[in-house]
């Protein structure tokens, strides 16, 4: 997979939605003091943060070198004792040092391909140990991909039962999963074409413009944009 880097500045700026609406992945990871955890797609650090506070021993992974840099800029070492952040892609991770839990947020529908991103991340977990992640799923975003029409677009949104296969096959057992809605709102009327630059970067800006054009009348109301995005939260254990 090449690795996608960011304009970390809107991002933080912008785009706080990603970890805000991810703290609810928290309570399912249910992080405990001594644990190594492993965030999988850390960004610039805010969840990775959230779980070191707990007292788990944390480390943030991410294949962009601008997160890793914001990561660590965020949060310092010689303030989180108990964080690090590393480059890394989550298709060629390797670790000599077994995790008791991986989880990731709003990352895997980047990830291609799928299986071997679950392979690794599987591979990296002790026996017994934890996969909680949420990301796409099917469905997410269907009316920007439908207004897209033939530009491609580099996301997979997997349903439940296809990404249960996936893990399945790595080795890892879905203990719990849910497929829901989660309309996601983005403030101001160019709320949309930053989003469009955001995560379509190579898109021409004549595309972004007939993707406005075409949702603005269903998805534009009150100052702002609402997104149809659709989230996949799954969580599994390693097979011993």
């Amino acid at each position: 997979m090449a690795a996608k880097d960011w304009d970390v500045e809107r991002y933080e700026d912008g785009h706080s939605y990603v970890w805000n609406f991810g703290r609810g992945l928290l309570e399912w990871l249910n992080p405990q003091a001594g644990e190594r955890i492993l965030d999988a797609g850390c960004g610039a650090g805010q969840l990775s943060a959230e779980i070191a506070v707990t007292g788990a021993t944390v480390l943030g992974i991410d294949s962009a070198p601008s997160m890793i840099a914001q990561a660590r800029l965020n949060y310092p070492k010689a303030r989180y004792t108990n964080l690090e952040f590393g480059l890394a892609d989550l298709t060629t991770f390797t670790t000599t040092q077994p995790f008791d839990a991986v989880f990731s947020n709003a990352v895997l529908h980047w990830v291609r391909p799928p299986e071997e991103a679950a392979k690794r991340l599987a591979a990296a977990l002790r026996p017994g140990g934890r996969f909680v992640a949420e990301f796409g799923g099917h469905g997410n975003v269907a009316r920007i991909q439908a207004a897209l029409g033939e530009h491609r677009h580099p996301w997979f949104f997997p349903s439940i039962a296809e990404y249960g296969a996936i893990l399945e096959s790595a080795g890892l057992e879905p203990t719990q999963a849910v497929l829901f809605d989660r309309p996601t709102r983005v403030e101001g009327e160019g709320g949309l074409n930053d989003w469009l630059e955001m995560y379509l970067p190579g898109l021409h800006a004549s595309v972004r413009q007939s993707v406005i054009d075409q949702l603005k009348p269903e998805m534009y109301a009150d100052g702002g944009w609402t997104l149809d995005y659709r989230r996949l939260r799954i969580q599994a254990r390693k097979i011993c």
